[in-house]
């Protein structure tokens, strides 16, 4: 066992499959000599080279169309975009080329490639936008947001491997934070499973990401005062555990679904949506949706703050539904 970060488990779960598959290789800027921002790529250049952990231009687009490219060709690229608020450079190949050629082709094509992008609100200021439902929205793309270091080494290793396009979005507040117990064997976490990461029967609290952290501790705060709330970390965005999620609905009866991306068409208005569809009827009070206005995300820490769900607007929300 070794205790990693986010960064260290993401690091290592692509050397793995890079020495497991020598079809998998990584391309982006920064990401040789430099290890990348962040130190996303650091030490796999040291160890695989510059055939293999390859610095491009300042060309988003152009490297994705590459991979899409690669893979169509047999390999397994790994293209990495620093960061999601770049997304809209590279729409047209992830959307248009590598989400659909599989259909297009009538199944004889597959694009197994990964788009590796951090986001979110950190210690680092700037380029937090979560733009993940931008590639939700593209059929054939899924979409995976790890929430610790165990599952961020066990879904990067999974998404490699799988033959689709995945989006895997690398949330900075997270990346060099907490530790987790990381097992030495080879294993893989599945892309759309959705964990409960704290069980209970009072209200269920739905989140991806760092949101997951912040459900996790306005868990606790609610037993304080004996509410014992349910924490489900989706972990995938595409495809969706939707049955997890009714299920613990079913359980509770109040639903909480707390995201960092915009309100207005997010992913949490997803999971509110599929609630109200198929689990209507074990519902006791309104569903509460918690998210940032779509306003741009101010570069001052102390505006930034005012802008996501903390740990007490989730507390309040749910103790909205408990009164209900």
């Amino acid at each position: 066992m070794a205790r990693l970060t986010v960064q260290q488990a993401v690091v290592g779960g692509i050397a793995e499959e890079m020495r497991r598959d020598r079809n998998v290789f990584i391309m982006g800027l920064d990401i040789g000599r430099f290890g990348g921002p962040l130190s996303s790529c650091k030490g796999l250049w040291e160890e695989f080279g510059s055939d293999r952990v390859i610095d491009t231009p300042i060309s988003e687009g152009g490297i994705v169309g590459l991979g899409v490219g690669a893979a169509l060709a047999g390999k397994r690229p790994i293209v990495d975009i620093m960061f999601l608020e770049y997304l809209s450079l590279v729409l047209q190949q992830v959307g248009c080329d590598a989400g659909a050629m599989h259909y297009y082709s009538d199944g004889k094509a597959r694009v197994p490639l990964v788009v590796r992008a951090k986001y979110g609100v950190g210690p680092y200021h700037g380029h937090a936008y979560d733009y993940h439902a931008w590639a939700a929205h593209v059929p054939g793309v899924k979409v995976a947001i790890p929430s610790n270091a165990h599952d961020a080494k066990g879904m990067i290793k999974a998404a490699i491997r799988d033959d689709n396009p995945v989006m895997f979005l690398e949330h900075m507040g997270l990346y060099h934070g907490a530790r987790d117990e990381i097992p030495d064997e080879d294993y893989v976490t599945p892309l759309g499973r959705a964990a409960v990461a704290r069980s209970g029967d009072a209200v269920t609290l739905v989140a991806v990401g760092m949101m997951v952290r912040r459900a996790l501790q306005a868990a606790a705060m609610l037993a304080a005062d004996g509410v014992d709330a349910e924490v489900i970390d989706l972990r995938s965005i595409v495809p969706l555990d939707k049955d997890t999620v009714l299920e613990s609905v079913a359980k509770t009866g109040r639903l909480v679904v707390i995201g960092e991306a915009m309100k207005f068409c997010g992913s949490a208005g997803e999971v509110a949506a599929i609630v109200a569809e198929e689990g209507f009827r074990s519902l006791k009070a309104p569903i509460e949706r918690l998210a940032p206005p779509s306003v741009p995300i101010p570069f001052a820490r102390n505006l930034e703050k005012l802008l996501f769900p903390d740990e007490e607007a989730i507390v309040a929300a749910a103790r909205r539904t408990l009164a209900a």
